[in-house]
């Protein structure tokens, strides 16, 4: 089985996995969400890993990962809760690959997963820190390291 097809089959508990750790890290904007809310964007996100490596094409993530960013961020949600969602939902992903894949080929899975959802994560911050340098954001301000220097 290859790493589409053992992600297309454990789907379904990967998803109530990352539900579960995400209910689990008390954040307080997805807290305000209802449960299905909250399933349907791990769900959609895990949809968007297995396309990505289906198709060996990260742009689809970017964008994703731009478009979540600039709406979060207009939304007042800290870019913490919304790697954490991307975070829960690596981990695991991670857990049914480590059980599910023979060893000789674990390094290559866990290296795909971590480029699709790494690529993701960092377009998410990078287009956070581009649309706080327009506007103060207190989670972003790195003044205090910076004084007296």
């Amino acid at each position: 089985m290859d790493l589409v097809e053992l992600l297309e089959s454990n789907a379904p508990v990967i998803v109530d996995d990352a539900v579960a750790s995400l209910e689990r890290s008390r954040l307080p904007h997805y807290d305000e969400l209802d449960a299905a809310e909250r399933r349907r964007r791990l769900q959609d996100l895990l949809e968007l890993v297995i396309r990505c490596l289906r198709d060996r094409d990260l742009v689809p993530m970017i964008d994703h990962a731009d478009a979540v960013a600039r709406a979060r961020f207009e939304a007042g949600v800290d870019i913490h809760e919304v790697q954490t969602a991307f975070n829960v939902l690596e981990e695991s992903v991670w857990s049914r690959v480590v059980d599910g894949t023979p060893p000789r080929h674990l390094a290559d899975a866990i290296g795909m997963i971590t480029t699709v959802l790494g690529t993701g994560k960092d377009a998410l911050a990078r287009a956070y820190v581009s649309l706080a340098a327009h506007q103060h954001v207190p989670s972003l301000d790195l003044t205090a390291l910076f004084r007296g220097a």
